[in-house]
């Protein structure tokens, strides 16, 4: 009697791990056609120079945070490697077009005022296939923005906010490159 028992605990056993691996065969096709485990861009491609972002923004100095930013956001994200201007086989080219800062709110903590702003940034980038001439993004406006708060002069909280925004607008434009249709 006891070997009926364990017999059909067995085939149980068997039985499920058939459907689990019938499950597994049946997902797998799926997995490789719709995710792609290395980068789109082809490989003669994968250097990148930035150079400085003119800066039309009026905040001083945003024009190099931005630039700085944008190539760390490139190293963060790996598919390309930096490359001097004449090295690299694609360009971001960048113009800070205008900054604007608009008051959120306002609290008092501790006897001081602190004030609340939101604080954002135009640009227009171009990325350009250096190899050969082509345009591939042309003048593609992007706004980027975050929060600050200060009980400060502003020009200097617009300063100390400036990396924060450079992030902003780095992720979304190496997220753009990154994606185009290669």
């Amino acid at each position: 009697m006891v070997l009926p028992l364990a017999f059909k605990v067995n085939t149980t056993m068997k039985n499920s791990l058939i459907v689990c691996l019938l499950a597994a065969l049946t997902v797998l096709p799926g997995c490789k056609t719709r995710y792609q485990w290395t980068s789109k861009v082809p490989e003669a491609l994968r250097t990148v120079s930035v150079p400085t972002f003119r800066n039309e923004s009026g905040v001083t100095e945003l024009g190099a945070v931005a630039t700085r930013q944008l190539l760390r956001e490139f190293q963060r994200e790996g598919t390309f490697k930096i490359r001097s201007v004449g090295d690299a086989a694609v360009e971001v080219q960048g113009v800070l077009t205008k900054c604007g800062m608009g008051y959120t709110g306002g609290d008092m903590r501790g006897g001081e005022r602190f004030g609340t702003y939101k604080f954002t940034v135009e640009a227009k980038v171009t990325v350009v296939d250096k190899r050969s001439g082509r345009v591939l993004i042309d003048n593609k406006p992007y706004t980027a923005a975050t929060s600050l708060m200060t009980t400060q002069d502003v020009g200097t909280a617009k300063r100390d906010a400036s990396g924060r925004l450079a992030d902003d607008l780095a992720r979304q434009i190496v997220d753009d490159v990154v994606a185009m249709p290669w």
